[in-house]
């Protein structure tokens, strides 16, 4: 029986596990006091809007193996290969070794308030697509004077496709969650105008353009194809709102109770710490695997794998998926 670490007891983390613990012991490290910290601040999940608490629970559940050891609060700092295998070291200057490593530390999202213009920090009004996900969670959408909002507007591609927050790459998963959060709004505020900002609409998987034409069709959620310049406070805690209809090539200046955030993904300091150490440090600090065809999960340095969000932006579902995959591939890594 091999020993294996997996640092991040995300999603992937967990899931890849379950799939290992069959065969051998595994250490699970986790930099939080819980563990799916990226689930536990959803509602819904899409594209059916499954509740995130109940895959968080199928998940965890998976932790219940005699051959899993998890380890809470434990921050690995230094990932570095020596001549035995890898060697992991944490905050408290703890040191561990392996022989296989699986890199599954995750995601975070766009500090919004490198926008500036948009004002984010500045007016209470302008909120991120994770705050509005916690309202929807605690049934209590409001608006700065605690109402219910009459109109809410979202922007996307917040840190993503932007030259200027020097991300230039699409965080796949904001078009598909602005759509889900405007149903959701719908669905509890029938009364309240929605509108979406958006560059395109990347409706990436299965059932996601039905979701699109659902949120227009049923619920009238209304989608403008343009950019908000600039957003300001309004004397009654509202926020005012620059923008541009490029459809139509108008200058539109609107009021909204509230304004939306789509963060994008970023990779997590766990990642672009870890992956620079142990060499494998990718394009916008995600780690790089060695080669996204064949060899996705595998990296250039041998006993390393790699798995989810940690290599670029990723849904769910792909995360589990992926982890799946990573599994089997450390297992023929072994038996070879």
């Amino acid at each position: 029986m091999t020993n294996i670490a997996i640092i991040g007891a995300g999603p992937a983390g967990i899931e890849a596990a379950s799939i290992l613990s069959k065969q051998h012991h595994v250490v699970l490290f986790e930099r939080g006091e819980r563990t799916l910290n990226n689930i536990h601040d959803k509602a819904l999940l899409f594209p059916d809007f499954t509740p995130a608490e109940d895959l968080a629970a199928q998940l965890d559940v998976k932790l219940n193996h005699p051959n899993i050891e998890l380890h809470l609060n434990t921050n690995i700092t230094d990932l570095r290969k020596g001549d035995e295998g890898w060697t992991l070291t944490d905050d408290k200057g703890t040191v561990y070794h392996f022989p296989h490593v699986l890199l599954a530390t995750g995601y975070r999202v766009f500090d919004a308030h490198q926008k500036e213009e948009l004002g984010y920090g500045i007016y209470k009004g302008v909120i991120t697509s994770i705050e509005l996900e916690k309202m929807i969670k605690e049934d209590n959408i409001v608006n700065v004077n605690g109402d219910k909002p009459k109109q809410i507007t979202f922007l996307q591609c917040v840190g993503s496709r932007d030259e200027k927050s020097g991300n230039q790459y699409c965080s796949k998963v904001c078009c598909v969650t602005a759509v889900k959060q405007a149903i959701e709004i719908k669905k509890m505020l029938p009364e309240t105008d929605v509108y979406v900002f958006y560059m395109d609409l990347r409706m990436w998987g299965q059932g996601f353009e039905e979701m699109y034409r659902t949120a227009q069709e049923k619920y009238g959620v209304n989608f403008v194809r343009g950019r908000i310049s600039e957003a300001a406070a309004t004397y009654d805690n509202r926020v005012q709102i620059k923008a541009e209809d490029t459809l139509m090539g108008l200058p539109l200046n609107l009021n909204t109770d509230l304004l939306v955030l789509m963060v994008g993904m970023c990779a997590s300091e766990g990642t672009k710490q870890l992956a620079k150490s142990a060499g494998i440090d990718g394009l916008y600090g995600f780690a790089q695997s060695k080669s996204e065809h064949l060899y996705d999960n595998f990296t250039e340095q041998d006993g390393l794998f790699v798995a989810g969000a940690c290599k670029r932006p990723s849904s769910v579902n792909d995360t589990i998926q992926d982890a799946r995959a990573a599994a089997i591939n450390i297992l023929n890594s072994i038996q070879d």
